[in-house]
């Protein structure tokens, strides 16, 4: 490694990858800004993964290939490159999907250029298995001078979260609690993020988002295995889980008093806006509490299809 820091660092987690990988990679490294380090952190795939991605960090020396010796779960994975990256800007990327040429170079001048803009991203296309353009979808504004106005917009949105995949200042992604080990959290990120500076939307689509089976939603509890391996089986409440993590999220940020009360009561109109979902998770724990462990574990194992 050369003693002189990339500007951007690239943080690409990754388990049994090997479907859409190298096109991935592909994707990263024609990218016209080069100036850039690229960590993958290997969460103990047991396909074809290691080995591309060590043929790929045998070809490229910005490539850092990192290799978990057990499954640490899939945020604490994706927190684990932001730990081990050393650039000034901060991307996550997934093994999935891919990005135009110029999305890095375009996102790196906004954020040199605009010091209040702390995240920055493209419109997004959503592809299939083979490529092909599906939709577009709506994303969740945090363009306001204000911060209450920016955590509201991102608190309340329904979007899958894409800003998530923007170039983010990792000076301020590091005061953030990063993701935590429950479904959604990566929204609860983005409106902590929200709370420090402004969000910008690239007018073009230069970010590619592939929906496959393997990235689609089949249960919302389930999914908490992916976060967190041991707790396949176990009764868990995400969007309790949620609600208290905004309520830290609000408390742990340096904003003044009068802004961080705006935040507070904001949640009043969260729990009238999700609250449905919060009596759900004590309906669905009462189910589960019904039966055994074991067909718990069945059922976690039917539906926990996210890698």
């Amino acid at each position: 490694m050369s003693e002189r820091k990339p500007k951007v660092s690239i943080g690409l987690a990754v388990y049994n990858g090997e479907q859409f990988l190298e096109e991935a990679l592909d994707s990263i490294l024609a990218q016209t800004f080069t100036d850039f380090e690229l960590i993958i952190s290997d969460n103990a795939s047991f396909d074809r993964t290691a080995e591309i991605c060590r043929e790929y960090a045998a070809r490229d020396s910005r490539i850092r290939y990192h290799r978990n010796s057990s499954n640490i779960g899939g945020a604490n994975n994706e927190n684990q490159t932001v730990k081990m990256a050393q650039g000034k800007y901060f991307r996550w990327a997934a093994d999935d999907d891919i990005c135009a040429p110029t999305l890095i170079e375009e996102c790196v001048k906004i954020l040199d250029q605009n010091p209040s803009i702390v995240l920055c991203y493209s419109r997004v296309k959503l592809i299939d298995n083979l490529g092909k353009e599906i939709g577009s979808p709506s994303i969740g504004r945090a363009e306001s001078k204000d911060a209450f106005n920016r955590f509201r917009s991102i608190a309340k949105a329904r979007d899958n979260c894409e800003q998530t995949y923007g170039l983010m200042r990792i000076d301020v992604l590091r005061e953030t609690q990063l993701q935590k080990n429950y479904t959604n959290s990566d929204r609860t990120l983005l409106a902590e993020i929200a709370l420090y500076g402004e969000f910008y939307e690239i007018s073009e689509y230069l970010f590619f988002k592939r929906m496959h089976l393997r990235n689609m939603y089949l249960d919302w509890r389930t999914r908490m295995a992916w976060f967190e391996p041991s707790r396949e089986g176990k009764i868990v409440f995400p969007w309790w889980m949620q609600f208290f993590d905004y309520i830290r999220v609000i408390g742990r940020t340096p904003l003044p008093l009068k802004e961080k009360l705006s935040c507070y009561l904001f949640m009043a109109e969260w729990l009238l806006i999700f609250g449905k979902h919060l009596l759900k998770d004590l309906f669905v724990a009462i189910y589960m509490a019904l039966h055994t462990e074991d067909w718990r574990i069945e059922r976690y194992d039917a539906t926990k299809n996210w890698s």
